[in-house]
C-alpha cells in the first residue's frame, strides 16, 4: 500500500500563518525606544519584525501613518487609565497633582514606550501623528478638568475656567516629561518636583481669580 505523500506547507519558513493587528503593533513597538521614534520606522522593518511579507501589512493598516495612529491611541488609553486611577485614590488638589506626577515619572522610568510615541510624536511626527496626539492631550484635559472641579466643590473653594486651567496643567506636564526622557535619574526627579510646584502654582493661580471674579460679583 503506497503511503500518501505528505502536503507541503503553504506557509514559507519564517512566516507566521496567520498575522493579527496586534501583532503588527507589537512588532513597531519592539523597534522603538526613547531614542527611535515612530516616524523613523519603515513598512519593511516593520514586516520583518512581525515576521510578515510586507504586502501582508496592507490586510490591517493602510500605510505607517494609520499604524502610528493606532499606537497614539493605544498610548493615550494606556496612560489615561493610569492617571485616571491615580486621581481618583486622591482627595485634595495637591495629593492629585503629587499623584499624577508620580504615575507619569513611573511610567516614563518603566521605559514605557508607548509613554514614549505620545511624548515624542507631537512634535517630530506628520500632521496625521500631531492630530492623534492632540486628540489624546485633549481627552485628558476633558477628565482632568471635570476631576479639578469635583475636588473645588469638594473643598468649597472656586475654580477659574476649569477647562483652560486643565489645559495649562496638561499641556505642562507633556512639555516637561518630553525632556525627562533625555535626563539621568537624579535630574528626573529635580523635574518631577519642579513640575509639581508650577502645577500647584497654576491651581493657585486659578482659584486666586476665581476669588477675585466672585468678590466682583457680590
Amino acid at each position: 500500500m503506497s503511503s500518501i505523500p505528505a502536503k507541503k506547507s503553504l506557509v514559507s519558513p519564517g512566516r507566521k500563518p496567520m498575522i493579527s493587528r496586534e501583532d503588527i503593533i507589537a512588532a513597531a513597538l519592539k523597534l522603538l525606544g526613547p531614542s527611535r521614534s515612530v516616524s523613523t520606522l519603515s513598512l519593511r522593518e516593520v514586516a520583518r519584525e512581525a515576521g510578515i511579507a510586507p504586502n501582508s501589512f496592507y490586510r490591517h493598516f493602510r500605510d505607517m501613518d494609520e499604524l502610528a495612529v493606532a499606537l497614539i491611541d493605544m498610548a493615550g488609553e494606556s496612560l489615561r487609565q493610569i492617571i485616571g486611577d491615580a486621581r481618583q485614590r486622591a482627595t485634595l488638589e495637591v495629593s492629585v497633582v503629587r499623584s499624577c506626577t508620580d504615575a507619569f515619572m513611573e511610567q516614563l522610568r518603566a521605559d514605557d514606550r508607548l509613554l514614549h510615541i505620545l511624548l515624542r510624536e507631537g512634535t517630530v511626527g506628520s500632521d496625521a501623528f500631531k492630530r492623534a496626539v492632540e486628540r489624546q492631550l485633549s481627552f485628558f484635559e476633558e477628565e482632568l478638568g471635570q476631576d479639578l472641579i469635583r475636588l473645588a466643590a469638594l473643598k468649597g473653594s472656586g475654580l477659574y475656567q476649569p477647562a483652560l486651567t486643565a489645559k495649562a496643567i496638561t499641556r505642562l506636564v507633556f512639555t516637561m516629561g518630553a525632556t525627562v526622557l533625555d535626563l539621568p535619574r537624579d535630574k528626573q526627579d529635580e523635574l518631577a518636583a519642579q513640575i509639581v510646584k508650577m502645577v500647584r502654582m497654576i491651581i493657585a493661580g486659578t482659584q486666586t481669580l476665581a476669588a477675585i471674579g466672585a468678590k466682583k460679583t457680590d
